[in-house]
Formats: structure tokens, C-alpha cells, sequence
């Protein structure tokens, strides 16, 4: 019997983590993909690799973008300050197009390694209101990936699972320990500082910091 091979997107963040933890539970042989994209949080490439190191993937991969080239996010123009209050409508942390390149390259990655199923830690419940973290996009891109590629056209299907999606903060954390996934080896942080340390204030640190609390968990998360 050949294989069940997966391509996990694996930022270094709380959820990504736990989408890894999941699929290998699944019985999965996983594949992680990072993205070196122009972000100022460049923390969580380090903490993508150990939490890869530490629920052993079958390979970790880093892939190089310049996203900061085309800019208009806070995460990859330094001009525009990572915002420290909520505020209203999609934030300036919004990356364009950022999800639909990623899933393009694990597709292209999936389809080299005959896998079938894409794993992404998208939420739609605790998140920053990110248009390319809703069930319709997903749903549209799987239409995508099975229309633009040659496993697709020749009935070999993708399947881009979000196990996440309709989770809260706090039950993500509670599935990822029992599924023995060690939080502080991961950064969520958009600003965190070279050695990962967050800055406790943004959108990232305040939805992870209140998971922690309604979980009932010691939030391990190192702060600046």
C-alpha cells in the first residue's frame, strides 16, 4: 500500500502547529512547507523549524518570496506599523494574496510527491477577519487545484483540509496538547524580536494570550 503523504503549510504560529499535530494523527507521512516571504516576523521561520524537528516531518522546506516587494501589509512594509488596538474591518496585517500564493506552491510541492491532501491552520472563528481564512476561499482553491493541475484533470483529486476552521482559540489549544504539540516552541507574534520574544500587544499576541486564559492553560509564550 502506497504512502499517505500530506504538504502541511507550517507558519512557526499556535495553529499551524496544531494542523501538523492532526494530520500526523491521521496517520499522515507529513511534509512542511515555510515561507521566507519579507515578513518582519522572521522568528517564525526558527520556531517552524523546531516545531518540525519536534513532531518529526518526513522534510521541512523553506521557500524564498519577496512579498515585500509588492508590500501593503505591516508585515512586510516596515513604514506601517503593526496596529496595538483592535480596530474595525480587515486590519493592515492582512498580506495580499498571501494564502493563495502559499497554497499554490504546496499544491505544486503535493503534486511532485503524489499527496493528495493539503493541510492549513485558517480559522474562522478567533482570527483578524483575513478574507483568505474563510470556508469559501478554501472551498474555491480546492475547485482550483483540481482544475489546474494534471492530477487533478487526470482524477487524482486534492483536498485542501482546514481541520481548524470552525474552532475557537481555546479548543485548538486544547486539541494540540493532547495531540502532545509544545506551544512554546512556537511564535505567533507579528513584531517578535530576533529571538521570538512577543510584543504582547498585537492582534496575533491578544487572540493567543486569551485562548491561553479560557483554556485554562499556563500560556507559555515568551514576552518581550
Amino acid at each position: 500500500m502506497s504512502e499517505k503523504k500530506a504538504v502541511i503549510l507550517l507558519s512557526g504560529g499556535l495553529d499551524s502547529a496544531t494542523v501538523l499535530a492532526l494530520a500526523q494523527a491521521e496517520g499522515y507521512a507529513c511534509y512542511s512547507m515555510s515561507f521566507d516571504y519579507g515578513q518582519r516576523h522572521r522568528a517564525e521561520l526558527r520556531a517552524a523549524e523546531r516545531v518540525a524537528r519536534q513532531l518529526g516531518v518526513v522534510e521541512h522546506k523553506v521557500i524564498g518570496l519577496n512579498l515585500d516587494g509588492i508590500g501593503g501589509s505591516a508585515l512586510t512594509d516596515s513604514s506601517i506599523a503593526v496596529p496595538e488596538i483592535p480596530s474595525e474591518g480587515i486590519p493592515v496585517t492582512y498580506v495580499p494574496a498571501r494564502n493563495t500564493v502559499f497554497l499554490a506552491l504546496a499544491l505544486g510541492w503535493a503534486e511532485v510527491l503524489e499527496a493528495h491532501d493539503i493541510f492549513i491552520g485558517v480559522n474562522a472563528v478567533d482570527y483578524s477577519g483575513y478574507p483568505d481564512c474563510r470556508p469559501a476561499f478554501i472551498e474555491a482553491f480546492e475547485r482550483l487545484a483540481n482544475l489546474a493541475t494534471k492530477a487533478g484533470v487526470e482524477g487524482r483529486s486534492f483536498h485542501i483540509q482546514a481541520p481548524l476552521q470552525n474552532l475557537g482559540k481555546a479548543e485548538i489549544i486544547q486539541v494540540g496538547l493532547r495531540h502532545g504539540v509544545d506551544y512554546g516552541l512556537t511564535v505567533s507574534c507579528y513584531q517578535a524580536d530576533e529571538e521570538g520574544r512577543a510584543c504582547g500587544k498585537c492582534d496575533s499576541c491578544r487572540l493567543r494570550a486569551a485562548g491561553f486564559a479560557a483554556a485554562g492553560i499556563a500560556d507559555p509564550t515568551r514576552y518581550i
